[in-house]
């Protein structure tokens, strides 16, 4: 299955990330790859690869061994700008942010985070699984969004 597909690396805030990332989802495209289908390929979480493509995870070498093969793009080019030299800038674009879905997740942090506070504590993002299915309702389809995170308790000295 080929399909053409680009994402607008030239505008903000896509445009502050490395531009093997737009060669990424080129390839992904070109060969009708999902992202669950690249983690099944790679041996990872499909939400943690979509991170990975917008530059928010950091890949091991052998996940850029791994993509490279899947994607048949050039092993060289890919360490050569995601390699170990380089480290992800998260937390990609405006604050507050424009994308529609995004603003959406934030506005319920901020309508909702106080109300959900869970003791004297954070949940880690570091050591954190995040999972999204749809479930039918009579009303519509719902959304259920999953942050599966290890609790740190604050540290008392």
């Amino acid at each position: 299955m080929s399909q053409a597909a680009s994402i607008p690396s030239n505008n903000r805030p896509y445009a502050d990330l490395p531009p093997i990332i737009a060669q990424l989802f080129a390839a992904k495209a070109r060969k009708g790859l999902t992202f669950e289908q690249l983690a099944q390929a790679i041996g990872k979480d499909e939400i943690w690869v979509a991170a990975a493509f917008y530059g928010q995870a950091k890949l091991a070498p052998e996940e850029i061994e791994a993509l490279a093969r899947v994607l048949e793009i050039p092993l060289a080019s890919i360490q050569g700008e995601l390699g170990s030299h380089w480290w992800p800038n998260r937390g990609l674009g405006p604050v507050p942010p424009t994308d529609p879905v995004i603003y959406r997740l934030y506005e319920s942090v901020l309508v909702y985070g106080h109300a959900i506070k869970f003791g004297d504590g954070i949940m880690s993002m570091i050591d954190c699984k995040v999972s999204i299915t749809k479930k039918p309702d009579p009303k519509g389809d719902r959304v259920v969004l999953t942050f599966d995170g290890k609790f740190l308790p604050y540290a008392k000295w």
